[in-house]
């Protein structure tokens, strides 16, 4: 039988990643949707006005919804336990390397996740009057499971740069912060160092973004 320290550290490994980044993912991408909408028209293949403008730029939300907390949830899981696992065997100047690790294990873990209700949202993005609903019975009927992994390894080939770039300078950013206060950093630092890391990563793989859209907007209605 498990005893009871073991059953705390599974909950702090496990369940806590599993529930916090599932209500983080679900706040992020619903607050941040109408920016999503204009990136992803901006990048479509027709052009941002013939994909829709400003109209409709909460098309897609309930695709974007329903996948957030389970894809969030399942990366951040995979994510906090590769690193756990890493970070007991290997030294801490490898640090950056196992942040590197965790951040493509969660990422791929996550698309597995992920994919389909991004193919779902994207096209409901791009696609003028179309539901989400009326999206992904149209794209299971003519292209079936392939059409709902469209661009799997296009968006993998986006998150995994994105991650090597984002995560270890989120972590090495807490950590110099940490250092020179002294103590721990607050969850405003964190927010702070997370999106100093995340725009920088968000310039750098921009290109591979565009990619990761036009291959799954390619099969339209």
């Amino acid at each position: 039988m498990p005893t009871e320290r073991e059953n705390s550290e599974f909950f702090a490994r496990f369940v806590v990643p599993l529930i916090a980044g599932g209500i983080a993912g679900t706040t992020v991408d619903v607050v941040l949707f109408p920016l999503d909408t204009v990136k992803t028209r901006l990048q479509s293949k027709v052009g941002f006005w013939a994909a829709g403008g400003f109209r409709r730029i909460y098309a897609g939300i309930g695709s974007a919804a329903a996948g957030s907390a389970p894809s969030a949830a399942t990366f951040f899981c995979a994510y906090e336990l590769t690193r756990s696992f890493l970070g007991e065997r290997l030294h801490k100047r490898h640090a950056p390397l196992v942040d590197m690790l965790a951040a493509s294990v969660g990422e791929v873990t996550s698309c597995l996740v992920r994919v389909p209700f991004e193919v779902i949202k994207q096209r409901a993005q791009a696609n003028r009057g179309f539901s989400s609903l009326a999206i992904a019975k149209h794209t299971w009927r003519t292209e079936g499971m392939r059409g709902m992994y469209r661009g799997y390894f296009s968006l993998v080939l986006r998150e995994i740069p994105f991650s090597f770039i984002q995560y270890p300078t989120w972590e090495y950013c807490k950590r110099v912060w940490s250092v020179s206060q002294g103590r721990a950093v607050d969850p405003w630092q964190g927010a702070v160092c997370g999106a100093i890391s995340g725009g920088l990563a968000a310039a750098l793989t921009t290109p591979l973004d565009v990619l990761k859209t036009r291959i799954m907007l390619a099969q339209v209605l």
